[in-house]
């Protein structure tokens, strides 16, 4: 007796089984891999967003390999015959094979979806957005709206192009981020000119700083150590260069910074980008498109160093 059409196909049910098993295994060894393809991880943010890139990417991985089996099986296995000039054959809809390459892609969308919701709500990084005019706030109160903030905020602001960093509590200001480890923390980002992004890969956050806006935004660090924070918007042209250390310390040596950094005097903060641009003019006296010529550096307590290594 013959089998009849409708017949299950055991030998290619085990085969795309195994094979199937096969692509879930390498994708899930991609997803692992994908660890090491980051910085240190920093704060309380970084394994949960490592866990959402690596689940993407093990997703993705698998969508990749699958769509390039079925390619190449249909290429190796059903083309035409060599001088075989014929029309294929006409083939209508299937609609279980429809249902299935529709059912599939949904799915995968909604887990990396339902799994990027709990992600951002564990992080709840982002705080209240308040409308701000800074020019009437130094003119009228003599500083910015930051400067009596509670002691566990810590005023960012941002300029074209340079970082300042303000502790209001103990009356410092610095060039160089200094952090108490495990420690919860509120940033007030505020912007002097244009759109900046305050960015620390090593803690795997990141937040635009809107002109006419304080926006706060809160991270706990949690590995001691020096890392790196890069304006992530193209604020303009000497935009890379807008960078400032980031120092996590433990509890007692955060305080005894904060002892020390009081008693300074105000001097000139670290600004490359002014650096950068006083080398071009003396290289090229006149360059051929007009620039934003960089505002001047803070004075501040600290001016802190950008020649010491950093972890990330």
């Amino acid at each position: 007796m013959t089998a009849s059409p409708s017949s299950i196909n055991r030998p290619a049910v085990l085969g795309v089984s195994l094979w199937v098993g096969l692509l879930i295994g390498i994708s899930r060894w991609v997803g692992l891999q994908s660890y090491q393809w980051f910085p240190v991880q920093a704060s309380t943010a970084a394994p949960l967003v490592d866990g959402l890139f690596s689940f993407e990417t093990a997703i993705g991985t698998f969508v990749f390999l699958a769509v390039a089996s079925v390619m190449g099986w249909v290429i190796l296995r059903h083309r035409a015959e060599k001088y075989d000039a014929t029309d294929a054959e006409p083939i209508e809809g299937n609609t279980k094979l429809e249902i299935i390459w529709t059912a599939i892609p949904f799915v995968l969308v909604m887990a990396i979806a339902v799994y990027a919701m709990k992600v951002n709500t564990r992080l709840g990084v982002l705080g209240p957005m308040e409308h701000i005019h800074l020019a009437d706030a130094k003119e009228q109160q003599g500083g910015y709206p930051g400067d009596r903030l509670p002691a566990e905020t810590i005023e960012v602001v941002a300029r074209q192009w340079s970082w300042e960093f303000r502790y209001p509590e103990a009356g410092v200001s610095s060039t160089e981020l200094h952090l108490p480890v495990d420690q919860p923390l509120t940033f007030r980002l505020v912007s002097e000119d244009v759109l900046h992004g305050f960015y620390i890969p090593a803690f795997r956050l990141k937040q635009d700083v809107i002109p006419g806006r304080a926006i706060n935004f809160n991270l706990t660090p949690t590995r001691i150590g020096r890392y790196r924070l890069r304006d992530s918007q193209f604020s303009g042209t000497w935009f890379a260069a807008n960078q400032a250390d980031v120092v996590v310390d433990s509890q007692a040596d955060y305080q005894a910074w904060l002892n020390q950094a009081a008693g300074l005097p105000l001097q000139a903060g670290i600004s490359d980008a002014v650096t950068e641009y006083q080398k071009r003019l003396q290289q090229t006296p006149t360059p051929g498109w007009a620039t934003v010529k960089p505002a001047p550096p803070p004075q501040v307590n600290v001016p802190g160093s950008n020649a010491l290594p950093h972890d990330a």
